[in-house]
């Protein structure tokens, strides 16, 4: 116990921190107590006696011979591992420290930790043992000091010192990557270290690549870091030296380290982009002139890694959309500048390459590289391959590698070629869909073979060569591709929807016989596929065909109501999509059932209104054969299942290939290509000989698409449910109170309309307590025991509720929002009154001022009779004294009397203009409030009785004024 006191500082100093190591309390803990089976069973080699002869020897020799004892004791035994991480690490580390000038013992300290971190084979190492190499690690990883020891080794001039150290930092990664990574972006200049590493001897800058390749794994701020420093240049000028991707494994850890600066890491892929440009990676794409069988298993990997870079450098950042990030768009339009179109199609479908995995990453990248670009893929459209004169489009040769493919991973390589060139292109999708034509029987079977004048098929007929071709299974098989495709030629596209509606697949043999149509001919395959079908017998894989064709349908009739007619047009079909609804017994069953109820939704949606098949009778019949519930069931089944959820999580960036996985992927069925929504759909259904060689029916745009119809669907579906058939009609005119209708009476009137419509509301909840009782008979059925009825009606609430509480929800507020309009009606017309009260005070008003104003004139006129009578009495008093008045004196009391007159009536006049001037302005306001009155049925002449009466009066005086004058 000597060498215990003799380090105990030095042990303190290295803190374990707040490890929970329950699993290693025997191991190391036993080992060094003495407490544990282990100590008992193994031997550890004398490790803590080693480690007190390396801390307290006096000799130097002696204390080299102890370390190489330790070396070859941690190397061999596992129980010396154990023992040496519970108490050896800060006895190697003062090494580090204090005797740095003895390289001898450096290198070893070095190689023996290097031993403790690592295991030779891992196969030795027993179920529920602890791993020594993960413990140590851990250990060694949680003190800051030791790492930053560590790389303070690298600027030794040692060559072995920097070539162990590198070693044991890429140990460390293995173990414990993300707690090292911390570790070293907290290190001064340890980043920066490592990057000088590559401009090293070989030796010690493979060693470097291999450390940065896990160090840039996952850790962003470490990827800018390392492209600060030059990485991008470093990189490509190792990988020109060794010969571009007819070099070796140095060239995969370059492009392995080139690709995690890349992924999903924006800034890098500009500043690579903007610094060195991209046109070298498209060289390295470049083949030689050399057969297919030629290239090595180092080069198809180098290729896969370089077909990884291009598609991160397509993806952009995690969160891009195609054709909408600038940073992808860029990228796009510099690849094409480069002619990396050419250079993919020769990897992909010329045959010039005999990986399956090279040709479906060439292929998925032909596809990032069009997708959302239009001048991309316009270059697509017009691309032909081949020497003249015998040449195809690009196109053409992507499909029949669709159609002719015996593995399914390059199957859906290039359906998503065709899926990108038709997405967001209507232009595209109408030339494709122009190419489809009837073709003759005689060449129905021949989809890729040359016609009679020598050209090549054009892309419809190959497709509709494959669609009609329904002899065997394969044949179906062929079929299902093809449907595949023209779902993508169809998408968001109603113009081709309605022109593919009426082609005819194929020229009859007689003229008397009548053409059968696509959309028959698909029905007819969907009940072929189906596992009850007496030819699919021995072949249940088939069921896996149904989805495919289920989502072309789909697609088809959203927001075409043509298609929706053409598909309820015969009357088996839908009873056909009906029975699918119930579909069971197999794994392919729930996506069935599923597509079957979002075909149904989608039908009752966009139904037309002049269909003979409405959407109330598709409803009816969903009800009847199968349940409102049933039928949401079966939609949220397909939503809860793990194919429906794993396409939610979708991605476009790929694989990554390491070390451990490259070779694999070179040599594999070209998994590594496939996205990883996809991935589970290829192994359930394209593993084994039994399954069928289909594509894949479920992406997360048609999963999105999915989860936007639903809520429509489900509120159509319960709105048809929840109306009458012979529904009351509110017209809401009928809530306006009639001429001559007192208020009690409208009031009442309103009680009825509203008891009517509750009555409604009761009828449907009658018929929703129908459903209720049906659910319960169909969940006894299912196995619910009598005795649970608590557990019961929670089923059926979960699984009814949210139809009868949209129902009775949707009446409520029918109910509510009549009811405030009859109250904001009332209010109009109270409002209404007022205004009316209002004028009509104006009104009386005004009719006073005038009545003051003829007053005033009668009075002039009285005072002018009165002078009148006076002038006569003065004449006859002159003439009885005697005197005779003098003629001029006569005729200018005439002159004074007129002027009087006329100045008088002239003021009169004026006043009287502007009285009745106001008089019109309120008859006119009199008049519109009397009809606005009317027509909320007021009786207006009952208002204005008496009104008038005082106007009479006055006009009864003047004619008296008048008899007095005379």
């Amino acid at each position: 116990m000597d060498l215990w006191r003799g380090t105990s500082e030095r042990a303190m100093a290295f803190k374990l921190g707040s490890l929970n190591l329950n699993a290693v309390a025997q191991g190391v803990g036993g080992l060094v107590f003495g407490t544990s089976n282990y100590g008992r069973d193994e031997d550890d080699g004398g490790v803590e006696d080693l480690l007190e002869r390396i801390s307290n020897g006096k000799l130097a020799d002696d204390r080299r011979s102890a370390m190489q004892e330790l070396e070859a004791a941690v190397a061999e035994n596992r129980a010396a591992k154990l023992a040496f991480g519970a108490m050896g690490f800060p006895i190697l580390m003062a090494v580090f420290r204090e005797e740095r000038q003895d390289l001898e013992m450096v290198r070893g300290a070095l190689e023996t930790i290097l031993h403790a971190l690592t295991t030779e084979d891992p196969g030795q190492e027993e179920s529920g043992q602890v791993q020594a190499g993960k413990v140590n690690s851990e250990l060694l990883a949680r003190e800051p000091a030791s790492i930053a020891l560590l790389l303070g080794l690298l600027d030794e001039p040692d060559f072995y010192v920097r070539y162990h150290t590198l070693q044991l930092l890429t140990a460390l990664l293995t173990n414990c990557p993300t707690r090292l990574q911390d570790m070293i972006l907290s290190i001064p200049q340890g980043i920066t270290r490592l990057m000088d590493m590559l401009a090293e001897r070989e030796v010690i800058r493979n060693e470097a690549l291999i450390v940065l390749a896990y160090l840039t794994r996952s850790a962003e701020e470490i990827q800018k870091i390392v492209v600060f420093e030059g990485a991008f240049d470093r990189l490509f000028n190792i990988i020109r030296e060794e010969g571009g991707c007819e070099g070796g494994i140095i060239v995969q850890d370059c492009l392995e380290l080139l690709n995690n600066l890349l992924r999903s890491n924006p800034s890098n892929q500009i500043f690579l982009r903007e610094t060195l440009g991209l046109q070298y990676i498209c060289q390295l794409l470049k083949l030689r002139k050399v057969s297919a069988d030629s290239i090595t298993q180092q080069k198809s990997i180098n290729l896969l890694c370089v077909l990884e870079t291009v598609a991160l450098l397509l993806a952009g950042g995690p969160d891009a959309k195609p054709g909408k990030d600038a940073n992808i768009v860029a990228n796009q339009t510099l690849f094409s500048q480069n002619k990396l179109l050419d250079i993919l199609l020769a990897l992909s479908v010329e045959g010039l390459v005999s990986a399956v995995a090279i040709r479906c990453s060439a292929l998925r990248c032909i596809g990032d590289l069009v997708v959302g670009h239009p001048a991309n893929r316009d270059i697509l459209g017009s691309k032909t391959i081949g020497e003249e004169p015998d040449t195809e489009p690009a196109l053409n040769c992507v499909l029949k590698a669709l159609l002719n493919a015996t593995n399914l991973s390059e199957c859906i390589a290039a359906e998503y070629v065709v899926k990108c060139y038709c997405e967001g292109n209507p232009d595209g999708q109408t030339m494709l869909a122009s190419t489809l034509n009837p073709i003759p029987q005689s060449i129905a079977q021949g989809d890729d073979r040359l016609l009679e004048d020598g050209s090549h098929p054009s892309f419809g007929s190959m497709l509709v060569g494959a669609l009609i071709s329904s002899d065997g299974r394969n044949d179906l098989e062929a079929s299902c591709r093809a449907a595949s495709v023209l779902s993508h030629i169809l998408k968001d596209n109603v113009q081709c929807k309605e022109r593919v509606l009426k082609i005819p697949l194929e020229i009859p043999s007689f003229s008397t016989s009548s053409p059968e149509l696509l959309m028959a001919r698909c029905m007819k395959y969907l009940a072929a596929a189906s596992p009850a079908a007496a030819s699919n017998q021995d072949s249940p894989g088939t069921v896996w065909l149904q989805p495919v064709f289920l989502r072309l349908l789909v697609t088809w009739v959203v927001e075409c109501p043509p298609a929706v007619t053409a598909l309820l047009f015969e009357p088996a079909h839908l009873p056909v999509l009906i029975e699918l609804l119930g579909s069971t017994g197999s794994t392919a069953s729930v996506h069935v059932a599923g597509l079957a109820a979002v075909l149904l939704g989608a039908c009752i949606i966009f139904n037309s209104e002049e269909n003979s098949k409405d959407s109330s009778a598709i409803v009816d019949l969903i009800s009847q054969r199968v349940g409102l519930a049933s039928f949401f069931t079966k939609w949220e089944d397909m939503e809860n299942s793990s194919l429906f959820a794993s396409a939610l999580s979708s991605s476009r960036l790929p694989e990554a290939l390491t070390r451990s996985t490259a070779a694999a992927a070179a040599i594999g069925d070209g998994m590594v290509s496939v996205p990883f929504d996809q991935q589970q759909q290829v192994r359930m259904f394209g593993g084994s000989s039994n399954e069928p060689l289909v594509t894949t029916f479920y992406d997360a745009e048609f999963v999105a698409f999915l989860q936007q119809l639903g809520p429509l669907i489900k509120e159509r579906v319960v709105d048809l449910f929840s109306r009458p058939k012979t529904r009351v009609v509110v017209d809401f005119k009928g809530f306006e109170q009639k001429k001559g209708e007192s208020d009690t009476e409208y009031m009442h009137r309103l009680k009825l309309l509203l008891q009517t419509q509750a009555l409604e509301v009761q009828e449907l909840l009658e018929k929703n307590s129908a459903i209720t009782s049906d659910l319960l008979l169909n969940s006894k059925a299912e196995g619910f025991q009598l005795g649970d009825e608590k557990s019961l009606a929670s089923t059926l609430r979960e699984r009814n509720g949210a139809v009868n509480r949209a129902e009775v929800e949707a009446l409520k507020q029918q109910l509510e929002v009549t009811k405030q309009w009859a109250e904001a009606v009332l209010e109009e017309k109270n409002d209404v009154e007022k205004e009316y009260l209002q004028y009509k005070e104006i009104v009386a008003e005004r009719e006073n001022d005038f009545k003051g104003l003829s007053d005033a004139y009668n009075a002039l006129e009285q005072e002018n009779s009165r002078l009148e009578d006076e002038n006569k009495t003065l004449r006859s008093a002159l003439q009885a004294g005697g005197v005779v008045p003098v003629s001029a004196s006569h005729e200018e009391l005439e002159a004074a009397r007129e002027e009087g007159r006329k100045e008088a009536q002239k003021e009169s006049e004026g006043e009287l203009n502007d009285l009745l001037v106001c008089l019109g302005q309120e008859e006119t306001k009199v008049e519109r409030l009397s009809g606005r009155l009317r027509e909320l049925g007021e009786d207006v002449d009952t208002l204005l009785d008496g009104i008038g009466d005082p106007e009479g009066d006055a006009g009864g005086d003047d004619d008296d004024d008048e008899d007095d004058d005379n």
